[in-house]
């Protein structure tokens, strides 16, 4: 199966043609691989939108975009100082710019603080009560590189934290934290940890060689019944949700589209080679499918 594992690191394109230490850095935020962010950008986007502010505040919607390709690279960054050493054991993290050398300790600590820098000018663009939730999410984010050692699923640590630009959008917008908000992101959680069980399946066999714990290990042969589970708990709460925000079963049509695409992503899993990271990939579209869902019901 190894051989079939497309590495985690690839300079590819523009990033090709930078020299050594800008493309080592790029490459350390995983700016070579925008699915990332994309997918920590969603479930805030889908929440302005719920919450009656995806027109009126747009520049919003665009702020979010900026700290998350921000937040995503300094979360990268601050995973691969603490998991430099395992992950020149994992083949498809062998190459990245820590684990082979090729970016100094001391470069990624400075590149870390850039990153946050251009964070906390985002966060700054919010209301006070937005930026107290959105600082909330601090310890979560540096626990979640130690969460692989100590319990068989980090996938759900990684769900609270991909899943936290909800809780800052619907505060932003609504004002206060309030029901459809708390189940918008109850239901991103068991999103994430459908789609990164699907990402996990790409390391299986390392991390078990290594010890390391994630979902994908922990469903052992259920996997697909696993992912299809979580994936049932979030449009049951994202369908929850919006009916908080518009009692009417028309509103809950809007959330047919990115049912049957998670349908389709278990439907046709395949459990190795390329496919389990065709289908990670996907959610960058289902988050798309979402935002017009979420969309769609915050402006009637």
């Amino acid at each position: 199966m190894s051989s079939s594992i497309v590495p985690d690191t690839q300079a590819r394109g523009l990033l090709s043609r930078l020299p050594d230490t800008p493309r080592g850095l790029a490459l350390l935020a995983r700016f070579d691989r925008p699915i990332g962010w994309w997918l920590l950008f969603w479930p805030g986007a889908w929440a302005v939108a719920l919450a009656g502010g995806g027109f009126v505040r747009w520049p919003l919607i665009l702020w979010f975009l900026l700290g998350s390709i921000a937040m995503r690279g300094a979360g990268c960054v601050f995973n691969d100082i603490v998991d430099r050493d395992l992950d020149a054991k994992v083949a498809r993290t062998a190459s990245r710019p820590l684990a082979s050398g090729a970016i100094s300790l001391r470069t990624a600590w400075l590149w870390l603080l850039v990153l946050c820098a251009v964070g906390l000018v985002v966060l700054l663009q919010l209301r006070s009560y937005a930026q107290v939730v959105a600082l909330a999410s601090l310890a979560l984010v540096a626990a979640y590189p130690f969460m692989k050692r100590i319990t068989g699923w980090p996938q759900i640590w990684l769900g609270l934290v991909f899943s936290w630009a909800a809780l800052v959008g619907w505060s932003e917008v609504a004002g206060t934290l309030t029901i459809p908000g708390l189940l918008l992101y109850a239901g991103t959680i068991f999103w994430v940890v459908g789609y990164d069980t699907i990402y996990a399946l790409q390391d299986r066999e390392d991390d078990a060689l290594i010890g390391i714990g994630s979902s994908a290990l922990s469903m052992g042969r259920h996997v697909r019944a696993g992912v299809a589970l979580c994936y049932v708990l979030a449009l049951g709460l994202w369908a929850t949700a919006i009916w908080q925000v518009r009692p009417d079963s028309l509103a809950l049509v809007a959330l047919l589209p990115m049912a049957a695409h998670l349908l389709w992503q278990v439907a046709t899993l395949r459990e190795d080679g390329v496919d389990p990271l065709t289908k990670f990939r996907a959610n960058r579209f289902a988050g798309l499918l979402m935002f017009l869902a979420c969309l769609v019901v915050g402006s009637a």
